[in-house]
């Protein structure tokens, strides 16, 4: 009989403590605020600001902002006393890229746009062939060795084609991944802008890569062959394609440039060494070709400042002695817009081992309502990503959240791997779902202003945008102070991006 009472007091003890622990968590969320939200991303994403380009004076000075904004809540620096995880990316520019097929001069970001890497004392000739798919049977049909090799990869994934045929000893690659001209015309402006500012990335050694991405007219214009047919050809019969003669160049230079992630941490109780980690890219894409800055208030804005009044919530519990169980990282990555830099540097420099990082929870555009909802009755919606990728009980828990204290409309539409937009792969938390972490993704969609200089503090649904930080940090509460982390039990193929 003593074991039975001892029982059911041990689970009213639990239940009750259940109950207070819901209490406080809605204590704290109502500290996440509108005016606060909204104070802080005037100035992350004023112009001076710059647009917060990586490396650059913008990014720095929004870094500086961001740590003394932690200090002053007494969380902690967790790079030895610091709140800067800093690492250098390296520039690369390529100042001149020739490619010419036939008598025809292609122009850099207008014809093509390169892709690749070499770098040339002088221009290289060779003979274009078409190869079409890059399967093996084509392979076996086509002399690739020391050519340029025309490939038809739509459908495909480029940089496993890209490989195969390099492997095979191709000089360079003359490409097509995507379907109109317009398509191709959008990217080919989107790299001229970016033309003077040269690509980031890690410093590595690469292989010598002239990869030369053409649209599909070009490559009919290219092998002097109507579309229809090269789309044809490349599915079993390429060798039919005419031989053309080209030449191409390639010169590169290439510099250091200085970033740092910005962290803060919060230590837990007794579960202190599992960590869970909050996140947001802080950096966008500067000043465009035309002066403009890029304020990036949504793209991200807007869950940087989310990350920030979600460490103040839970800052101020614990200095109301209510600390979480588990550890908090909240983390604030550079480089994002680059290619997923700053959270791939973290991952594989963690301040934390990964194995106790229990789950990831990535806030990446929260503050507008995008093209399905712009018409819609009730816009209180959040799209939700990657939440039952790795564990079968994430978006249990996130739901339960939901449904307890915010009620929004979560869309799963783009919650697959294969999903056509690949947002699964496209932000922060990739970096950490494919070490096997958990990871759940928070995003309002894609609008107009998305990567232009109108992505502008006055466009931010500010009220909506509160309720999903307020979601946000009853999950991430939960998350924290629940007696197991949750499992790994559902497999990812976790694709290369």
């Amino acid at each position: 009989m003593k074991r039975n009472y001892a029982l059911t007091g041990a689970l009213l003890l639990m239940f009750s403590w259940q109950v207070n622990a819901q209490d406080m968590a809605v204590k704290y969320a109502s500290t996440i605020t509108a005016g606060d939200l909204e104070k802080h991303l005037t100035i992350l994403a004023s112009d001076e600001m710059e647009g917060r380009d990586t490396g650059e004076k913008g990014q720095k000075m929004a870094a500086e902002y961001l740590a003394k904004f932690y200090e002053g809540l007494g969380l902690a620096g967790p790079v030895d006393g610091s709140y800067y995880q800093k690492f250098n990316l390296a520039s690369v520019s390529f100042p001149e890229v020739n490619l010419t097929v036939g008598k025809k001069k292609l122009v850099n970001n207008q014809d093509f746009v390169f892709i690749g890497d070499g770098d040339m004392k002088k221009a290289a000739k060779a003979d274009l062939v078409f190869l079409g798919l890059a399967s093996p049977e084509n392979l076996a049909k086509v002399d690739v060795k020391g050519k340029i090799v025309g490939l038809w990869a739509i459908g495909s994934r480029a940089q496993t084609v890209v490989k195969d045929v390099m492997d095979a000893g191709a000089a360079g690659i003359v490409i097509v991944t995507m379907e109109g001209q317009a398509n191709f015309d959008r990217l080919a402006n989107r790299y001229k802008s970016l033309s003077g500012k040269g690509r980031l990335g890690f410093e590595q050694e690469t292989k010598q890569e002239p990869i030369f991405l053409v649209s599909s007219d070009q490559m009919s214009s290219l092998f002097a062959t109507p579309v229809e047919i090269l789309k044809e050809a490349a599915k079993n019969n390429p060798e039919s394609i005419k031989i053309q003669k080209a030449s191409f160049l390639v010169k590169k230079s290439k510099k250091l440039v200085p970033t740092e992630n910005v962290m803060a941490y919060l230590e837990g109780t007794d579960k202190k060494e599992e960590v869970l980690v909050i996140s947001s890219h802080y950096d966008h894409t500067g000043i465009d070709s035309e002066g403009r800055v890029n304020n990036g208030a949504d793209d991200d804005g807007s869950g940087t400042v989310s990350v920030m009044e979600i460490a103040e919530a839970f800052a101020m519990a614990a200095k109301d002695g209510i600390k979480p169980r588990r550890s908090i990282l909240f983390l604030n990555v550079t480089g994002e817009e680059k290619g997923l830099l700053g959270s791939e540097y973290y991952s594989d420099h963690p301040i934390f081992p990964l194995e106790n990082t229990v789950n990831n929870i990535n806030i990446d555009m929260v503050g507008r309502i995008d093209y399905e909802y712009q018409d819609a009755e009730n816009k209180d919606y959040v799209y939700v990503i990657g939440s039952e990728m790795l564990s079968s009980q994430l978006k249990t828990i996130n739901e339960y959240n939901n449904i307890t204290h915010t009620n929004l409309i979560l869309d799963y539409r783009y919650d697959a791997e294969d999903d056509p937009n690949r947002f699964y792969y496209r932000s922060d938390h990739y970096n950490f779902a494919k070490h096997n972490i958990p990871v759940i993704f928070f995003f309002n969609g894609v609008h107009d202003d998305y990567h232009q200089h109108t992505d502008t503090v006055d466009k931010i649904e500010f009220p909506l945008m509160t309720k999903r930080a307020q979601l946000i940090f009853h999950t991430a509460w939960d998350l924290a102070n629940r007696m197991n982390r949750t499992p790994v039990d559902r497999t990812s193929t976790r694709a290369d991006r």
